[in-house]
């Protein structure tokens, strides 16, 4: 623990941290808490194989069998992210008014149903259409709303269930991928879509019932009393905080540095003479390299403060733009890149909540972190977008150095924000 997160503790309370890997439970805790992490990780496995990583499955087969364009494609993934972040603070506040199992399931349904629509679109007005309604569903289904009920439930006991669930889930593409292209050509893309339809009803919707009826059966900590100088609960006053602009930045400035880079990886590595076989591979790697990341941080965090571990993911994704950069001089760099910026990112990701509740406090934490949400959606969606028009300009030299300097800007705000950060005893 850092000397200024040590000032942060509240009067009266002991400075002695309990492990993280346990926050203190007993035996008779642990059980109900296995019970909803597991659950929630298996379902958001699926929930984000279905409702994000089937678009890049599916683009080619589409653009091939419905003779749509690339970017006519695109922009209704694109919409859909940006209807997510618009509609992430909604989603945070019916979580904190006690609607977040409705809203969860009802979302997690109503994914299967426009799956299911999907495989029957026949124009583009209807592909954009049942993508807009994803993109609903996306605010109200996937990770933000996940760690919010996390955070509202289990207290301190939610940033281990939230290292379990990003840990699995980060296996979404890994299902996405391979699932699609071997069903593709036995069943073709509307087939496609609604084996995923049915694996969202059958399997995710059982499993985030199961999971959310544990959350009313376990035993939580009771909530904290609120710090003095904490904001009051109402989400305008938050917005008065240095600390909360600033993370906002860092979050935004993360999502460029990998969403500016990601989509355009292949044409990228191509241009950097690493074609074929071995351009597939290092974009197929960065997913289990976030796995990989998460991993290495679970060794690590009793004895490193959230902030410091994402400070170090936030330089490890700056090397690895660095790293790709001199792929073209040395094409075996590709290698440090993948493992940098899969695990610079993959951690960051998991951190993300941890940090709100760490530096801005618990309460109202899902309106609070569905705020903060908003710039780091909202640029995930039009990075590619900002990529490919900085690759006019400049090329992907430019591209490379964009990705190089967002996430030290990035680490900058997040320094600033956690010295900005007003005093919240670290249970609150």
């Amino acid at each position: 623990m850092t000397s200024s997160e040590r000032g942060k503790l509240a009067p009266g309370r002991s400075h002695r941290r309990a492990p993280l890997g346990t926050d203190g439970m007993t035996d008779s805790r642990r059980a109900p808490f296995k019970r909803i992490a597991w659950p929630l990780a298996v379902a958001q496995t699926l929930l984000w194989a279905g409702l994000y990583y089937l678009f890049p499955a599916l683009l080619g087969a589409w653009e091939r069998e419905l003779g749509w364009s690339k970017a006519e494609l695109t922009g209704a993934l694109t919409g859909a992210l940006l209807l997510a972040a618009l509609l992430a603070p909604l989603a945070g506040r019916q979580i904190d008014e006690g609607r977040g199992r409705g809203l969860f399931i009802g979302a997690t349904l109503g994914g299967a149903l426009l799956l299911a629509l999907l495989s029957q679109v026949t124009s583009l007005w209807q592909f954009y259409a049942v993508w807009l309604g994803l993109g609903v569903v996306m605010a109200g289904a996937l990770y933000e709303p996940c760690f919010a009920i996390l955070m509202r439930h289990l207290g301190g006991r939610a940033r281990q269930a939230i290292t379990l669930v990003t840990l699995i889930a980060g296996f979404a593409g890994t299902v996405a991928f391979p699932t699609a292209h071997a069903l593709l050509e036995a069943i073709g893309w509307r087939g496609v879509a609604l084996v995923f339809a049915a694996l969202l009803a059958l399997i995710a919707l059982p499993l985030n019932l199961y999971a959310l009826s544990q959350v009313r059966a376990a035993p939580v900590d009771p909530a904290p009393p609120e710090a003095p100088a904490a904001f009051t609960g109402d989400p305008v006053d938050v917005t008065h905080l240095k600390a909360f602009w600033l993370l906002g930045l860092a979050f935004a400035m993360m999502a460029i540095g990998h969403g500016a880079l990601i989509p355009h990886l292949l044409p990228l590595l191509e241009a950097r003479s690493i074609h074929g076989e071995m351009a597939v591979l290092a974009a197929a790697m960065i997913g289990p390299m976030q796995v990989m990341g998460r991993l290495a941080m679970m060794a690590v965090e009793k004895h490193v403060a959230a902030t410091t571990i994402t400070a170090g993911s936030f330089l490890l994704m700056a090397l690895a733009a660095l790293a790709l950069y001199g792929t073209a001089a040395t094409p075996t760099l590709v290698v440090l890149f993948v493992l940098c910026q899969g695990a610079g990112y993959g951690v960051t990701n998991i951190l993300r909540p941890v940090l709100v509740a760490q530096l801005l406090g618990r309460r109202k934490f899902g309106v609070v972190a569905g705020m903060l949400a908003v710039p780091h959606l909202a640029l995930f969606a039009l990075a590619p977008i900002l990529a490919g028009l900085v690759w006019g300009f400049g090329g992907y030299d430019l591209v490379i150095a964009m990705a190089l300097v967002a996430p030290l800007l990035g680490l900058a705000a997040l320094l600033l924000a956690a010295r900005a950060a007003p005093a919240i005893d670290p249970t609150d």
